[in-house]
């Protein structure tokens, strides 16, 4: 029996932070990081059945027909990842009124719906990217055991060495997105790269305002980086972690983000809200069909 002040339950038997039960949620989850675009997801839902909230966390589960979805804000960061995919988790794999393991677990197929910024000229505003790889430098999927072979070595090593990335700082990880939904979902008329994860939005994405940047050229660097033919693409905050996840709890996931901004031409879109829009759209029309 697991004891409680390892798995914290509400007073109502929900899980800590999302304040859910099992039944709350769906096998397939959409995530996103603000909470206000929880609702202009579920809007185009056939209907809603459940509405959650605590702190940042907002759930809405619904159908799309006969598909059930739940779409569930992160908040910001991997920590953030970490917490929302641990009671996920919980959900999936524990029988709360017991406090023990089920013989069974549920597999989530999660899809990440982001925004982010394009690292070359090669990537436009306004495109829809899809991450086939990501890599994290949080340094939160190291407090796990986990089989080294999960996550893509090569990869991580390659930007260790071509950023001549400081000891001083947490060592990166890269990951590979689930092969079952990127085969689902990807289509050839999007770009796909490689997105690099960052565990900030200042400094550590390069941005330097009035105090001076540790390493200032990571972001150039990252260009001539080159991994099974792809390029890092993009810049944000959450995919990698959700990855690392993914292969370490045995869910399959994959992120595709909105461009809203480009690092190396300086461009921000015009009409952020349409770009997402389309976004979601194109992304509903694939989950419902899972």
């Amino acid at each position: 029996m697991l004891m409680k002040s390892e798995l914290i339950l509400n007073n109502d038997g929900s899980v800590y932070h999302l304040k859910l039960h099992p039944q709350d949620i769906a096998d397939t989850i959409i995530v996103v990081g603000d909470p206000h675009r929880v609702p202009l997801i579920s809007k185009y839902f056939d209907r809603i059945n459940i509405k959650k909230s605590n702190r940042e966390f907002i759930t809405h589960t619904g159908y799309i027909g006969k598909k059930r979805i739940s779409v569930m804000s992160t908040g910001i960061g991997v920590d953030n990842i970490d917490i929302v995919f641990n009671e996920l988790d919980i959900l999936s794999s524990i029988d709360l009124k017991l406090r023990t393991l089920k013989e069974t677990k549920q597999t989530y197929k999660i899809i990440r719906l982001g925004t982010t910024g394009g690292l070359n000229e090669k990537i436009n505003v306004d495109d829809i990217l899809f991450s086939k790889y990501a890599i994290g430098i949080d340094g939160i999927p190291h407090h796990y055991q986990y089989d080294v072979n999960l996550f893509e070595q090569k990869l991580s090593q390659e930007f260790v060495q071509k950023t001549n990335w400081s000891k001083k700082l947490a060592q990166p990880y890269a990951v590979k997105s689930s092969d079952f939904l990127w085969n689902h979902m990807y289509e050839d008329n999007f770009k796909k790269g490689i997105t690099l994860t960052m565990n900030g939005f200042y400094a550590p994405q390069g941005r330097s305002l009035r105090i001076p940047l540790n390493q200032p050229e990571v972001l150039k660097k990252c260009n001539y980086i080159l991994f099974n033919n792809l390029q890092v693409s993009n810049i944000e905050m959450e995919t990698a972690g959700l990855y690392a996840f993914g292969q370490i709890f045995n869910h399959e996931v994959i992120s595709l983000s909105t461009v809203l901004a480009n690092r190396a031409s300086g461009l921000f879109s015009s009409n952020p809200s349409k770009s997402i829009e389309k976004m979601i759209k194109f992304a509903l029309s694939k989950i419902a069909s899972l």
